[in-house]
């Protein structure tokens, strides 16, 4: 099992000791560091600020919303990028949800799996570098078929470092997941549980299937977000997630349209999600992350005393996943390293 740092997206301001991490990772020997983005800092900027001062770990977004930039600007970012990083780069795409994409980058939600699948093949058609690069579909048209008729199409003036650099896909239902499996090199869940390691398998063994898929299950790569948190007391290292799960289930999305309470629901969680969810938009914000139970935080993260840890992550190693994704200072890494990874 690969361990991989979560660099995550900003508050009010910077995140301190960000950098100080990322060089600590690389020291414990993690395989790869991972930067968000929302609706405050972008993903691309403090990956390139930060992965300077490193010379062997992989940096991946986890992940750009594809609404806040068109494919081929997406493209151009990776491919410089992945250049500076001397090929490290990792290109995690996800479509966010309604709220965000109509609400904050005035880009049409629907259709998101079609989406998805133009926006990557667009990706793909500037990284390969063949021909001038034009696309027909309906949400993505290359040239422009409107304004003044002088889009010409174009090729990018920059060679590719990799004309194949890996794509990964965030994705939650299974019809996503089962797209990942078909168009990218990667899976990137955010709220895995090896509960549902089977319900994951069937969906990705349906886009491996596809005709033209680009890859099997031997080298395709999922790299779950995991919160790991070493205490020998549990409730109060559960304490240290329950606000950021009470955050997605309760309000990151519409009430009835939430794809992190989805994944909860289905892990038998749908009366704990409703309550949550209620508490959360009423503005009650801590009474919401206390009625998150222990054990809904145990499906989805690793916490406790380190035996306890050690046993349970036996379970992950039997799944699909081949990366710990993990958010820690640098004296949390080396615990979580020491604990984990060794």
């Amino acid at each position: 099992m690969r361990l991989g740092l979560h660099l995550g997206y900003w508050g009010a301001g910077p995140p301190r000791g960000a950098q100080e991490s990322l060089r600590r990772a690389e020291d414990l020997g993690f395989d790869s560091a991972w930067t968000a983005e929302t609706y405050g800092s972008d993903c691309l900027t403090p990956l390139a600020w930060w992965g300077a001062s490193t010379g062997r770990i992989t940096l991946g977004t986890n992940v750009l919303q594809m609404s806040a930039r068109t494919p081929t600007a997406t493209a151009m970012a990776a491919m410089t990028l992945d250049h500076l990083s001397g090929g490290r780069f990792v290109l995690g795409l996800g479509v966010s949800g309604p709220q965000v994409v109509e609400g904050w980058y005035g880009q049409p939600y629907p259709r998101p799996l079609a989406r998805t699948r133009e926006y990557v093949g667009i990706v793909r058609r500037v990284l390969a570098r063949e021909e001038r690069v034009t696309n027909h579909g309906e949400h993505y048209p290359l040239p422009h078929p409107g304004g003044t008729g002088l889009g010409t199409p174009l090729r990018s003036t920059v060679h590719p470092l990799r004309p194949d650099l890996p794509i990964h896909l965030a994705a939650e239902g299974p019809r996503n997941v089962a797209l990942a499996a078909e168009i990218a090199d990667g899976w990137l869940p955010l709220f895995f549980s090896p509960r549902l390691d089977g319900f994951y398998r069937e969906a990705l063994a349906e886009g491996f299937a596809r005709p033209g898929a680009r890859r099997t299950s031997a080298d395709f790569r999922v790299a779950a977000t995991v919160p790991v948190v070493v205490d020998d007391d549990v409730e109060r290292a559960a304490d240290r997630i329950r606000p950021m799960l009470a955050l997605y289930v309760g309000g990151m999305g519409a009430r009835d349209t939430n794809f992190h309470r989805d994944v909860f629901a289905r892990l038998g969680h749908e009366a704990a999600c409703e309550r949550i969810q209620d508490l959360f938009l009423e503005g009650r914000r801590e009474e919401a992350a206390a009625a998150v139970p222990t054990a809904m935080v145990e499906d989805t993260a690793l916490i406790g005393p380190p035996a306890k840890v050690r046993e349970e992550l036996c379970r992950w190693e039997e799944t699909v996943v081949d990366t710990l994704i993990v958010r820690a200072g640098p004296r949390g890494l080396a615990r979580i390293a020491e604990v984990v990874g060794g």
